[in-house]
């Protein structure tokens, strides 16, 4: 798909144009980095959320679902380190008044430098053909060593920095590689400092005289402090997983990207609880049943790739992303992180309670390890949008849109059309839509020529429109036009909903 800042612009329209996504209280001109899922986009959400929770909870004997509050006690974030350790170091520019995270700011240096590799090794590619060794040719190049040989410099420089909160570090960082403001242009920048991305909000009175409470940054530690509960009631037993999915919220310094970076989100979380010593093994386990995941959305494999952390969070003893081929490059989608014991370990110590499975094997107690997926709902959804766009040119010299969203997912399976609204057609058309309307999510329309309501219907991703005609009325057969190939056949009335069921099931 590739960086493709024009389609990636037309997505965004068609979302709004469509009824998929709005920006937030439009009529008041909006508020940054916040969006309305609307008529389509609420279904085709809800059914990506439902796809991700039968794989996670219904097809696994040994994973419960749970839905936490959303406000939590105080030390809760206090026991997870996000009130001392949630933070971004962040840095203003004085010419053009615009914020940045000083560490994004270093990355798309990289990003720039990786760029003139990519560029060597096109040239290379063209000047040697078919004897072209890429391997061979970046290990030796003079240019292009000298070029990796800067990236790991900056990269040995930059992350150290950001574990040990070396802020004097970054600013002479981002001072040696003479970094300028994108807008401005300059190099007027304020110093590097620290700023907490947790929303914070009163509530009522608390322990410790304090009312201060926070929205969540993530959907995890409701999983973390419920973990006694669900393992007694559920009595469940090692490995075992919960499973969440809900919002969350994160004051971001830079919020863009339509969809993809925004401070309200929702997550879909699954915590696994594993033996110490077996958590790598499960580790493995989890990122290849994800990429399965992913891939059974009909979408290649050439559009995902794993990507390692150089830099794992103080909890993690391994760390991978799946990163997706969006319109805007390629970039993290879902993280698979073995998070040790750091959680449970750190709120029994917080909490005072003793959070620890009891293994009858063994005959001794532990805190159990923890392996993490975690995904963000709106980031699939962009996903499967961008990839679901089409604009094709078609035989006649006409043009169309077309959402080929996999039919499972897609927010309508069936559009039921009369022909004309008279001759008893809308009557017969209806009496079909009931029928199917409580198998699958429908749509009626009589308005506009039928070729204008294929195309709104092939705008939305829905994979079958049903023609009412005339014929239908004396022999009980319908049109069925599928939305990809856009063939159309006669098929009696009957057949209808068995034809949309091996569709939905044979993207699965």
């Amino acid at each position: 798909m590739a960086n493709n800042e024009e389609l990636f612009k037309k997505i965004i329209a068609h979302a709004k144009e469509y009824g998929f996504v709005f920006p937030s209280s439009e009529i008041y001109d909006g508020l940054s980095a916040a969006y309305d899922y609307g008529q389509y986009g609420v279904e085709l959400k809800n059914n990506i959320r439902n796809y991700w929770w039968k794989s996670m909870v219904q097809h696994h004997e040994n994973i419960v679902g749970l839905d936490a509050a959303i406000f939590m006690h105080p030390t809760v974030w206090k026991a997870s380190g996000h009130v001392d350790a949630f933070n971004d170091p962040m840095i203003d520019n004085k010419d053009s008044k615009k914020r940045y995270r000083a560490d994004v700011l270093v990355e798309d240096h990289i990003v720039k430098i990786e760029g003139k590799i990519a560029k060597e090794v096109e040239k290379a590619a063209k000047r040697f053909g078919e004897a072209f060794n890429e391997k061979q040719y970046i290990s030796t190049n003079p240019r292009v060593v000298e070029y990796q040989q800067q990236i790991d410099d900056i990269k040995h420089r930059l992350y150290p920095a950001m574990e040990e909160n070396r802020l004097d570090d970054i600013n002479k960082l981002i001072e040696d590689l003479g970094i300028v403001c994108p807008i401005s242009g300059s190099k007027n920048w304020t110093e590097v400092r620290q700023f907490n991305l947790m929303f914070s909000t009163q509530m009522g009175s608390l322990s410790e005289d304090t009312n201060q409470i926070f929205l969540r940054p993530e959907t995890a530690q409701g999983i973390f402090v419920n973990y006694l509960n669900i393992q007694k009631t559920g009595r469940m037993k090692i490995p075992f997983g919960i499973a969440q999915t809900g919002k969350a919220f994160r004051n971001e310094i830079v919020a863009r990207q339509f969809i993809f970076r925004m401070r309200e989100f929702e997550q879909m979380e699954m915590q696994f609880f594993v033996k110490p010593g077996e958590e790598l093994k499960w580790f493995e386990y989890w990122k290849q049943e994800r990429m399965k995941w992913h891939l059974g959305m009909g979408i290649p494999e050439t559009e995902y790739r794993f990507h390692e952390h150089d830099k794992l969070a103080h909890y993690a003893n391994a760390a991978f992303d799946i990163e997706f081929n969006f319109p805007i490059g390629f970039k993290e989608l879902e993280g698979i992180h073995s998070r040790t014991d750091f959680d449970l370990a750190s709120h029994q110590k917080y909490s005072g309670k003793k959070i620890q499975y009891f293994d009858p094997e063994l005959n001794e107690s532990y805190v159990p390890y923890v392996v993490e997926t975690s995904i963000g709902l709106d980031r699939t959804f962009l996903a499967v949008m961008s990839y679901a766009y089409h604009d094709e040119k078609l035989e006649d010299g006409s043009d169309r849109v077309v959402m080929m969203i996999p039919p499972f997912l897609a927010p309508i399976k069936a559009a039921v059309l009369p022909l004309v609204k008279k001759d008893g057609l809308p009557e017969k058309a209806l009496e079909i839509f009931d029928k199917l309307k409580y198998d699958y999510m429908c749509f009626y329309e009589e308005k506009d020529s039928i070729g204008k309501r294929y195309r709104r219907q092939d705008a939305i991703g829905t994979p079958y429109c049903i023609t009412v005609d005339h014929q239908t009325l004396q022999d009980n057969t319908v049109t069925i036009r599928e939305r990809d190939t856009m063939k159309q056949e006669r098929i009696g009335i009957e057949k209808i909903s068995e034809i949309i069921s091996n569709r939905l099931k044979s993207n699965k």
